[in-house]
Parts: C-alpha cells; sequence; structure tokens
C-alpha cells in the first residue's frame, strides 16, 4: 500500500511538472514571438531614421548649393556697387571740377567738353565655393 501511495504520489508530481514543463514552453514559445515582433519593430524604425537621415543630408547639400549660389549672386551684385561707386565718384569729381570753372566764369562750355569721360566695364568674377 505505502508503495502504491508512493508511485501515485510520484505519478502526480510527474504530471504536475509535466504540465508545468508545457506551461513553460508556451511562455517560452510566447516570450520569443515578442523578441521577434520588437525586433521586427526596431529593425522598422531604424530603417525609417535611415530615411529620415538621407532626406535631411539631402537637405543640407540643397541648402549648402543654395547659400552658394547667393554668395556668388552677392559677390557679383557687390562687384557692381562698387563699379557704380567708383562712376559715381568720377562723376562728382567733373561736377566739383565744373562748379570750380562755372563759378571762375573764365571757362566757357566749349572747354568742358574736352574733358575725359569715365568708363567702366563689369567683369563679375567667378567665385567657386567649397561644399
Amino acid at each position: 500500500r505505502a508503495s502504491r501511495r508512493e508511485a501515485g504520489e510520484c505519478r502526480r508530481q510527474l504530471q504536475a511538472r509535466l504540465v508545468e514543463m508545457e506551461s513553460l514552453r508556451g511562455a517560452h514559445q510566447s516570450l520569443e514571438r515578442q523578441l521577434q515582433e520588437l525586433e521586427e519593430r526596431h529593425s522598422a524604425e531604424a530603417a525609417g531614421l535611415q530615411d529620415t537621415i538621407g532626406q535631411l543630408e539631402d537637405d543640407l547639400r540643397n541648402t549648402k548649393n543654395e547659400m552658394a549660389q547667393h554668395l556668388r549672386e552677392y559677390q557679383d551684385l557687390l562687384n557692381v556697387k562698387m563699379a557704380l561707386d567708383i562712376e559715381i565718384a568720377a562723376y562728382r569729381k567733373l561736377l566739383e571740377g565744373e562748379e570750380t570753372l562755372f563759378n571762375m566764369g573764365s571757362v566757357g562750355l566749349p572747354a568742358l567738353s574736352s574733358l575725359p569721360s569715365p568708363t567702366y566695364s563689369f567683369q563679375p568674377r567667378s567665385y567657386s565655393s567649397s561644399t
């Protein structure tokens, strides 16, 4: 009887252990699925971030190119301004000289026409920017 009780107790323990083992197997499979889902989600998120980085790098390159173009335009406009300032100064000198001659009253208009007239030619420089 004692042996039968002991064998029955062993069977119940074995049965309990088998149920526990099946339960742990199911938990293990569930955790494996969760791990795989997390890895897939993180891979998708990493790919999305890589796309965002690529777009931002493209935007940065485009912005640098635009800035270089604006710099070239600014340099051209600055060159034009400097040339115009030089021409304005030359005309101002001519006007001052004419005013002086006019105030003195000794020189007539035909003599003024023999004064040299300023000329300039604008040639924009080409600048290369390193991006």
